[in-house]
């Protein structure tokens, strides 16, 4: 019985001595969409978008009044020259709608480049803060449900966002 009650005493003896992990977490959404530099990244593309908008509004009408005109003479021309000038006409409209496409792709492509880009620096900065507060663990809170609850006072969602925005405001 004595054994039994050394080694149980030996055991909580043991497990009280081990340190407590620290641990935290984060809403990866929260964190991600206030941060400063995505904020700009976002405000950067839609100027591009929008000025794409506007070439290709400009590029467009000008193809409409070029179409209308061409309807009217094509009224007035034999039907084999009138054939040949809408075959014209319609290869114009495809190379339209093909750079179009292509500068609507190059702009998806490179916005999506910075946001992974983005998401990957994120990622290193949390791992950073980690180690250099002497984190054992710090978790992921999403819509998925990675963390399901967690005491506020382990919320750290702030203080991570505060230091990503200072720190990207020293690179600046």
């Amino acid at each position: 019985m004595k054994k039994i009650f050394l080694i149980a005493f030996a055991m909580v003896t043991l497990a009280s001595c081990e340190p407590s992990l620290k641990t935290g977490f984060i809403d990866n959404s929260e964190v991600v969409n206030n941060y400063q530099e995505k904020i700009d990244i976002e405000a950067k593309f839609k100027a591009k978008v929008e000025a794409f908008q506007k070439r290709t509004d400009s590029t467009g009408r000008a193809f409409q009044l070029e179409a209308q005109a061409f309807q009217q003479k094509a009224q007035k021309m034999p039907d084999a020259q009138a054939q040949q000038e809408y075959q014209v006409l319609s290869q114009k409209q495809q190379m339209l709608q093909q750079g179009i496409q292509a500068e609507e792709q190059q702009i998806s492509q490179e916005s999506q480049a910075e946001i992974d880009s983005l998401i990957s620096k994120v990622r290193n900065f949390v791992k950073d803060y980690g180690k250099k507060n002497g984190y054992s663990y710090i978790f992921g809170s999403n819509e998925g449900g990675s963390v399901m609850y967690g005491e506020e006072s382990n919320d750290i969602t702030q203080t991570i966002l505060d230091a990503l925005n200072a720190n990207y405001k020293k690179e600046d």
